[in-house]
């Protein structure tokens, strides 16, 4: 596997862990007020992330674009502004940070949009290598 699926898959765990532990808060002080950011940090941090991991691991061409470490940045830095973005929201602080991360939310899946237009999904060119090289099957 190359180095992409294991970032997007290790911050996908990562994200996860933070999720459980959120929750497992909420549910100890009954509290789920703040339940709406818990989600989408589960949904974008987790979700998103492992599925992201797991198209760049069943496409090769497509991690070794110049926009892939991008698109992984951006994710990343999506979780990072957006659920605390929705916990200010809901506090009743400011909406400007959500805000911010939707748009970036938005930008992330455009950008995985454009990745996926570009290089389409699965093996692509390597699997033509990979048949090439094979023996062809004997017709008898």
């Amino acid at each position: 596997m190359t180095r992409l699926p294991s970032l997007f898959f290790s911050a996908a765990t990562i994200f996860a862990l933070c999720g459980m532990v959120w929750g497992i808060q909420m549910s100890a002080t009954g509290d789920h007020s703040l339940s709406p950011a818990h989600g989408h940090l589960n949904l974008i941090g987790f979700v998103m992330m492992g599925l992201f991991g797991a198209y760049y691991a069943l496409t090769p061409s497509a991690c070794r674009s110049r926009v892939a470490m991008l698109h992984f940045l951006l994710t990343t830095a999506t979780v990072l502004v957006l659920t605390p973005g929705i916990v200010l929201a809901i506090t009743d602080q400011t909406s400007l940070v959500a805000q911010i991360g939707s748009l970036m939310a938005v930008l992330t899946m455009a950008t995985f949009g454009f990745v996926l237009l570009n290089h389409g999904v699965g093996a692509g060119d390597d699997s033509r290598v990979a048949r090439q090289s094979a023996p062809a099957p004997s017709v008898d």
